[in-house]
């Protein structure tokens, strides 16, 4: 078989090439995705300054995360058009061009007046940013799993992949440090005066220095065996994926529902969340946060490690079990009262969220290099347009409706879905007797 199939490069070693490659993917990932997670971050402060000053709380944070969902809302767009350009004409310009267009919206969301300037301007002109932002990341998680799992032996597909999720999960990170220490050093006007703007700022200039990061980079070897042997989708890519592959465009979305609870509910979420159900203090709360997502981070490489070894049903069986208890965990921590074992109890939660290194390897498997592309992206943005975007007023009207366990309860239904994914792949690939 050809290197376009994959097969002629899974017993080569994996080489210095292997991880300048996924070295410079991953601080890109995180430069960009920082850019896209940081507005959950500061979700409150936004809600107080883009919206009526006599809204009651509760309704300008649901208008707030409103916005924040849009985000994710856009990636379809994104994603369905880059990679559409991307297993057409190359993996590497869509790679590069998706973090330019998360740069300057992210650059002019810290230059935004606010409702007290300019009125009803200022949360439609923040809408629109939000939806930019969400039309660059559209393209550039499904593209960067591709780019970098093209890149290595097929035998390190789950490491590639799981290396580059933590890159972006570091993206988190950055935003969460930064978060923690803004609470802790400012006083709370002082951040609704100016200091809320900084972190978008820097965003902008982190984006910028991922886009020259970019230019070190050269394009798949898969790709260009297909290029050279004219094996690129001869029709709309999207389509091709539509027609033949709807099974695995079904998995990749039930895999990728457990990634949304994981990421939205667990990592973005919560620190917001606690402080409302719980009266824990803002401080605490990032810097709780702070300790899971560098948690994650390492829960994610584990997971690579884990599918490059065991597989991926058994992985994602595993990391999805131990997803629903942490969580729960914490949640259950948090309702008796206390707050001494916070921090350590998130943190587990965290390793556990790793099980989203999971998702892209299976996801990357699915489909046949010359739609992988949009297979994934297909299937990874309308998932998450769906489950992401509609995760953060579904989970702040429940915690309203049903309780301060609202969150774990809805984290653990995901996991549900994908044990069943693991049991489906387990008993799929079982030899017949």
């Amino acid at each position: 078989m050809s290197p376009a199939d994959g097969q002629a490069s899974a017993h080569r070693p994996f080489n210095r090439s292997d991880a300048k490659t996924l070295g410079l993917s991953a601080l890109g990932g995180a430069l960009e995705f920082y850019d896209f997670v940081v507005f959950v971050f500061f979700a409150k402060t936004l809600s107080v300054l883009f919206f009526p000053a006599g809204t009651a709380p509760w309704l300008s944070q649901l208008q707030v995360y409103g916005i924040f969902a849009a985000g994710y809302l856009a990636r379809p767009l994104g994603g369905i058009v880059m990679a559409h350009f991307g297993d057409l004409v190359g993996r590497k310009r869509m790679f590069t061009l998706s973090v330019f267009l998360m740069s300057v919206p992210t650059l002019l969301i810290g230059l935004l007046p606010t409702y007290a300037q300019v009125g009803l301007l200022a949360p439609l002109l923040l809408l629109l940013l939000r939806i930019v932002q969400g039309i660059a990341v559209g393209g550039e998680v499904p593209g960067a799993w591709v780019f970098v799992s093209e890149h290595v032996p097929r035998n390190r597909v789950g490491f590639a992949c799981a290396s580059l999720t933590a890159g972006l999960t570091a993206g988190i990170l950055i935003g969460s440090l930064l978060a923690a220490w803004i609470n802790t050093r400012f006083e709370p006007q002082v951040v609704l005066d100016w200091v809320w703007r900084v972190p978008f700022l820097l965003g902008g200039v982190f984006g910028f220095f991922a886009v020259y990061l970019r230019r070190w980079l050269h394009e798949t070897p898969v790709f260009t065996e297909m290029r050279e042997r004219k094996q690129l989708a001869q029709s709309l890519p999207v389509k091709q994926v539509l027609a033949r592959h709807r099974g695995a465009v079904a998995l990749s979305m039930l895999a990728s529902w457990q990634l949304t609870a994981a990421i939205v509910v667990v990592v973005l979420m919560t620190p917001t969340l606690i402080q409302a159900a719980f009266d824990v203090p803002a401080a605490l709360a990032f810097r709780g946060n702070s300790v899971a997502t560098f948690c994650l981070v390492i829960g994610c490489v584990v997971a690579g490690l884990a599918v490059d070894r065991f597989g991926v049903a058994r992985s994602l069986l595993t990391g999805s079990l131990g997803l629903m208890a942490g969580t729960y965990a914490l949640y259950l921590h948090l309702a008796s009262g206390s707050v001494q074992h916070f921090v350590a109890l998130y943190a587990l939660a965290g390793v556990f969220c790793g099980v989203v290194g999971v998702v892209p390897a299976l996801m990357v498997a699915a489909f046949p290099p010359a739609i992988r592309f949009s297979g994934l992206s297909f299937s990874y943005n309308i998932a998450y347009a769906i489950f992401g975007g509609l995760t953060p007023p579904l989970i702040g009207y429940l915690s309203q409706a049903l309780g301060s366990l609202a969150p774990a309860h809805y984290v653990a239904l995901t996991g549900v879905v994908s044990i069943g994914v693991a049991a489906y792949l387990l008993i799929a690939r079982r030899p017949a007797p």
